[in-house]
Parts: structure tokens; sequence; C-alpha cells
């Protein structure tokens, strides 16, 4: 995920940039709401299911590390990984 900060109406949880996911499967394009969210036309964008554990969304505060978290996340908010992340 991306760390990104830009004001205004975000729909990608704080909790969960820079935070590293698998995508889960693609769930087509939809309507960016980051424009919809103020009468724009929202520009269509692809939508992926992304799954976290816990131990990678809140460390060793994780009650249940090898729980999973998923989430649907627009794809200008995800980054490939680099080798040096790779199982």
């Amino acid at each position: 995920m991306r760390t990104m900060a830009p004001p205004g109406h975000v729909r990608t949880p704080f909790y969960l940039r820079g935070k590293h996911g698998v995508i889960e499967r693609a769930l087509g394009p939809f309507p960016n709401p980051e424009q919809t969210a103020y009468g724009l036309p929202g520009e269509a964008r692809d939508l992926y299911r992304v799954r976290f554990t816990m131990a990678e969304v809140w460390g060793e505060a994780a009650e249940n590390p090898d729980d999973l978290l998923e989430a649907e996340i627009f794809a200008h908010w995800l980054e490939p990984l680099d080798d040096s992340h790779a199982p």
C-alpha cells in the first residue's frame, strides 16, 4: 500500500497505508469515490480485494497474528513490492 496522505475525501484506511498485503482478487473497474464525493464524475479505476494479516497491520500488538483482514482498495493506492520484500 502506498503511504500517501492527500487532503479531502479518502476511502483508504490510514492503518493500512504502508502495509504489505496480497491481492485476493480483482473486482473490476468502479467510479473513484474520491472524486464522486465532490460531485465530480468518478474516473473508473480498478478495485481489488487485498488481504492483510493482523501481524502486518498491528505488529506485536496483534492479538491473533494469523487472522486476516480484507479490504477493497483502488489500484492507485497499490504498488508492487520490490524483491527485498518477497517471501
